[in-house]
């Protein structure tokens, strides 16, 4: 069931959706573990979440090229993607390596730029593109455009 990638699609936490949907925050948790859930249960996150119990009960998250969130995004909105994880599907867990890596070595650039200016400048966009990329981030779980579990 994909009730996780959809909570955290939402950037909900377990407590915050069995109290938006009434359920107790263990039925939730016994749900996303791969417990069946009952109608009623289905019936109260479906209409929280806003989707049918048919898209709950599927066993996994990809997102399709004919898809209305990927049809309504713009091509250059869909190239950015392609281009900066360097995947014509991009997958939220190689988006969020990528953005860790550009943080970490723009760091060390940066604190090395006490012995070189050039180590500086490449620290200093390192960082500027991995704040690029956090947006970048935002925008794919705003979306909903990443074909791997959220």
């Amino acid at each position: 069931m994909i009730l996780k990638e959809l909570r955290l699609s939402r950037h909900l936490s377990q407590e915050q959706l069995a109290q938006m949907s009434g359920l107790n925050v263990r039925t939730i948790q016994r749900i996303e573990s791969g417990q069946k859930a009952s109608l009623e249960s289905l019936k109260c996150l479906a209409a929280t979440l806003e989707v049918d119990i048919e898209t709950l009960r599927k066993e996994s998250f990809t997102l399709d090229k004919n898809s209305d969130n990927w049809k309504s995004l713009s091509p250059l909105l869909k190239l950015w993607f392609a281009f900066n994880f360097l995947q014509l599907r991009p997958v939220r867990s190689s988006a969020t390596r990528v953005e860790t890596l550009s943080h970490c070595f723009g760091f060390l650039f940066c604190c090395m730029g006490f012995i070189s200016e050039a180590a500086l400048a490449g620290g200093v966009l390192l960082l500027a593109t991995a704040y690029l990329l956090r947006f970048l981030l935002w925008q794919g779980d705003r979306y909903g455009l990443w074909y791997e579990a959220v």
